[in-house]
C-alpha cells in the first residue's frame, strides 16, 4: 500500500504541476493549457489521391491512430479531463488526418498493443515515438517524421556527470522500456562490456511515468535512458533530474521516428506526402515548436529509411 500510495502522490504532484505553469524546453516555453487549442491544416488533394481503391479503414472516414497511453508530455499527455489526449504525437497524427481528409481517431493504447493493432487492422496507425529500425521494418512500412534523440537523466546530485558510451553503463541499474531501441542499444553495449570483462548493467522496467519517477528518486536506479524531450521535460518541471548523455536512436547511426502503417497497404506513400505537405506549408513546425521539440524537426518525410539495426 505504501508504494502504492506514493506513486499516485508523485503522478498527482507530476499533474498538477504541469497544469499549472509553463514548463522551458530546448528554449521554448511550453503550457499545456495553451496547447489544447488543436492545430489544423487543409486538405492535401495530391496526398488524398494518393489513396489506394477500396483501401479497408478502421473505421471509414476516419484515420484510427493507436497512441502510447502514457503521461509523457511533451509527446503524450492527458489533459485535465483525464480522458482527452494531448501532446505533440497526437497533433501529428491530426495533421496527417487532415490532409488526408479524414476525421482523426485516437486511441490511446499500450506500447506492447500497437505491434499486433497495426498487423490485424485495428488500427490503420501507430504514432508512439516509434523508432525506424531494420527488425521493424520487416512488418511494417515507415513514414518518417522526426528526429530520434535520447538522454540519459541521472538525480541532480548524482556523482554521475557522463553516460554517452558502452563502458560508461558497467554496473548501473538503468530504467529503460521493454521492446524499445533504447533498450536494445543498451543490451548492444552491455554484450561490449562483457566481452571486456566489466559488470553488466541492470535493467530496470517500470509501468508508468510516476514508476519511473519513484525508482530514480529513492534510489532503486542511478539512470533513466529514453526519448530526450521526455527527460528534458522532467528535469524542466521539477529540477530533479539532470542530462548525462546523449545518443542518437539508431545508434551508432541517427535515425528517425516514424509513422508506423501496415506492410504494404498502400497508406505509407500517401502519409508521407501528408507529412511533406505540412512540413511545406509550416503546420509542422507550429506542432513541434509548441512542445519544445524544433530541435528535432526534420527536412522532408521519408519512406523506410535505413534505422537501428542496417
Amino acid at each position: 500500500m505504501q508504494k502504492k500510495s506514493l506513486l499516485l502522490a508523485f503522478a498527482l504532484v507530476a499533474s498538477a504541476s504541469s497544469w499549472a505553469q509553463s514548463v522551458d524546453i530546448n528554449g521554448t516555453s511550453v503550457s499545456l493549457e495553451a496547447n489544447k487549442t488543436p492545430i489544423h491544416t487543409a486538405k492535401n488533394p495530391q496526398a488524398i489521391a494518393q489513396l489506394p481503391k477500396g483501401l479497408h479503414l478502421a473505421v471509414p472516414g476516419e484515420l484510427t491512430v493507436a497512441v502510447a497511453a502514457l503521461n509523457s508530455p511533451p509527446l503524450t499527455v492527458f489533459s485535465d479531463d483525464n480522458k482527452t489526449l494531448l501532446g505533440s504525437e497526437v497533433d501529428i497524427a491530426r495533421l496527417v488526418a487532415d490532409s488526408l481528409g479524414l476525421k482523426l481517431n485516437v486511441v490511446p493504447t499500450s506500447w506492447e498493443d500497437w505491434p499486433l493493432g497495426v498487423a490485424s487492422g485495428k488500427y490503420d496507425a501507430a504514432i508512439s515515438n516509434i523508432t525506424v529500425t531494420k527488425a521493424r521494418k520487416e512488418k511494417f512500412d515507415f513514414a518518417t517524421y522526426r528526429k530520434d534523440s535520447l538522454g540519459f537523466y541521472v538525480k541532480s546530485n548524482s556523482p554521475l556527470n557522463k553516460i554517452d558510451k558502452a563502458e560508461d553503463i558497467a554496473g548501473l541499474r538503468i530504467i529503460v522500456g521493454s521492446g524499445t531501441n533504447q533498450e536494445a542499444i543498451l543490451l548492444a553495449w552491455n554484450s561490449e562490456n562483457i566481452k571486456k570483462g566489466l559488470k553488466p548493467f541492470t535493467p530496470v522496467y517500470t509501468k508508468d511515468d510516476a514508476a519511473q519517477t519513484l525508482a530514480l528518486q529513492s534510489g532503486r536506479a542511478d539512470a533513466y535512458f529514453g526519448p530526450n524531450v521526455i527527460g528534458a521535460w522532467k528535469a524542466a518541471l521539477t529540477g530533479k533530474t539532470k542530462l548525462v548523455g546523449s545518443v542518437d536512436g539508431g545508434w551508432p547511426k541517427a535515425a528517425h521516428i516514424g509513422v508506423v502503417l501496415k506492410k504494404g497497404n498502400g497508406l505509407v506513400k500517401p502519409v508521407q506526402t501528408a507529412l511533406n505537405g505540412v512540413i511545406q506549408n509550416g503546420d509542422y513546425a507550429k506542432v513541434l515548436h509548441r512542445w519544445g521539440e524544433s530541435v528535432e524537426s526534420i527536412p522532408h518525410s521519408e519512406i523506410n529509411p535505413a534505422g537501428l539495426g542496417d
